[in-house]
């Protein structure tokens, strides 16, 4: 059974979860660790990205808007499928922007984000460390560039990631309990 979160729309709409932030700051192993203790379903936004998309980026480019506005589209629908389902949903995607999260609400009204944090020193560590991902170390100050907080308008919260991986789940179960009450 998925979780569910009472809102004004939907009395029981299924959760649907986007774990942002910037590259390295472990939106996946939390994420598949989430999903995993809320018995969700799980999608990794770098499975969305197209092959050019993919290029670019290895090749040490940065993304533009008109490059992520097909792969945000592709997450929306993702997250929208998943609501419609009643399965609810965990997804990763940077969304540094707000716009960017504007278009996963267009497309899912109820997604809640929630944004990993950690200071600089520690995520560039952590990339300076990670094998066999397309994103280089060197476009994580464009990523820093382009983040855009959560605003008071955005549902969601803020996790440093400082403390380990099964204390950010059992922080992240915490706050999403406001959101539904029903999580264990």
């Amino acid at each position: 059974m998925a979780l569910s979160v009472e809102n004004h729309d939907t009395p029981h709409a299924p959760l649907t979860i986007v774990v942002m932030g910037v590259s390295g700051v472990g939106k996946t192993t939390l994420a598949r660790l989430l999903a995993d203790r809320l018995g969700l379903p799980f999608a990794e936004a770098d499975d969305f990205h197209p092959p050019a998309n993919i290029a670019k980026m290895s090749a040490g480019v940065p993304l533009d808007d008109r490059d992520r506005e097909p792969w945000l589209r592709a997450i929306g629908a993702w997250l929208k499928e998943r609501h419609e389902a009643g399965t609810g949903g965990v997804v990763t995607c940077s969304a540094l922007k707000h716009g960017y999260r504007d278009l996963l609400r267009a497309a899912c009204p109820e997604a809640w984000f929630l944004h990993l944090s950690g200071r600089t020193e520690l995520v560039e560590d952590r990339l300076a460390h990670r094998t066999g991902h397309f994103m280089p170390p060197s476009l994580l100050g464009s990523q820093y560039a382009a983040l855009e907080p959560l605003g008071p308008d955005e549902r969601g919260a803020v996790l440093d990631v400082g403390p380990t991986p099964e204390e950010l789940v059992e922080k992240a179960v915490a706050l999403l309990r406001p959101v539904n009450g029903d999580l264990a």
